[in-house]
């Protein structure tokens, strides 16, 4: 008996003595953040060099304090009686620089002399913040307005008339989330979450859906999105009216590219062997084309300016996305309401 007891006093002293091991709070290489961290000195340079702070930044001195004051209220942390936490500028400065470069969280830790998972934590929810109070300002539902103004915008600049937006979808490379099978495997042959946009004739995005697996394609992510449910099926954004130099009223359209099945409120391109031997699908394939490539600018100028979108993205699926039936009956009203913009581009 006494030797049992003697084993179980040992491994009780044994616990006790791991259980108050002492962690290292803050490493000594981030304990000098406030003297060599990035914020700290470089920051602080840059606010006298207007070119420079928006080549870091992305954005002006002014909208980066404007965009602070919107976040500051949800983005602060409490001082407690263990540290100062970080300021909430520095906390800003921290996601943006992420955003901008796309570098590693182990990157931005060492440049900014801050803990990895520490960056990991203010990226996710700043970014979480900056939706939550920018999106009902910046990105609300569209109204009847918006999509008239979209109309009158795609029939001037682009002579696509009764087209309300451009629809593509953008595959986001992501790393492998853990145990999601060929979920996130898309037909890119990489891993990817799947972001889907509407986006008006000025690149203005109007919708956005994002989240969705890159192994889906963006007509079923699109049938599928909220968007799709609210405002398309069984309705329309607006009501129909005919083709300028025309009587018979049309309805208003998305256009999309070949990755979208032709429907009655979206076109896409004829194929190109079918398009060879005609001309007049030729003509309607050139126009379409002219005004949906409204969408894929930008994509482009999105990718150039964030930068974190030309390469993996490195943190779970829940951040990353915080960082897009009747088929026979639908597909012969597509086909005779495509053959009228046919023949209107055509006169």
């Amino acid at each position: 008996m006494s030797s049992d007891s003697d084993e179980e006093e040992l491994l009780l002293l044994y616990a006790l003595s791991r259980s108050q091991r002492k962690r290292i709070w803050v490493q000594d290489i981030n304990k000098k953040r406030k003297e060599f961290g990035e914020y700290h000195r470089l920051c602080r340079e840059l606010l006298s060099h207007e070119d420079r702070f928006f080549q870091y930044f992305r954005m002006s001195r002014e909208c980066f304090e404007e965009l602070h004051s919107l976040l500051l209220p949800t983005i602060s942390k409490c001082t407690t009686n263990w540290r100062v936490p970080i300021s909430t500028k520095e906390r800003l400065v921290i996601c943006l620089r992420y955003l901008a470069t796309g570098d590693s969280y182990q990157t931005i830790a060492f440049s900014f002399r801050v803990g990895r998972s520490t960056v990991g934590s203010i990226i996710s929810q700043v970014c979480k913040e900056i939706w939550n109070i920018l999106q009902p300002v910046y990105l609300p539902s569209p109204s009847k307005e918006t999509w008239k103004q979209s109309e009158i915008g795609y029939r001037e600049m682009w002579n696509f008339p009764n087209c309300v937006g451009s629809i593509d979808g953008k595959h986001v490379t992501i790393q492998c989330p853990s145990n999601s099978g060929s979920n996130y495997f898309c037909y890119k042959k990489f891993f990817s979450i799947a972001l889907i946009a509407i986006v008006d004739p000025l690149y203005k995005f109007l919708v956005v859906d994002i989240g969705s697996y890159g192994r889906h394609s963006d007509s079923g992510i699109f049938e599928n999105s909220n968007f799709y449910k609210e405002y398309i099926q069984g309705k329309s954004q607006l009501p129909d009216k005919p083709l300028p130099g025309s009587n018979d009223p049309v309805p208003h359209v998305l256009i999309g590219d070949e990755g979208f099945a032709l429907k009655p409120y979206l076109m896409r391109p004829f194929p190109r062997a079918a398009a060879v031997q005609d001309q007049r699908k030729t003509n309607f394939n050139k126009r379409l084309c002219r005004a949906r490539r409204v969408v894929e600018n930008a994509f482009g100028i999105l990718a150039q300016k964030w930068r974190i979108y030309l390469r993996p993205i490195e943190c779970n699926v829940e951040t990353a996305i915080d960082i897009w039936n009747k088929h026979k009956i639908y597909s012969t009203v597509a086909f005779e309401i495509r053959e009228k913009f046919v023949s209107y581009f055509n006169q």
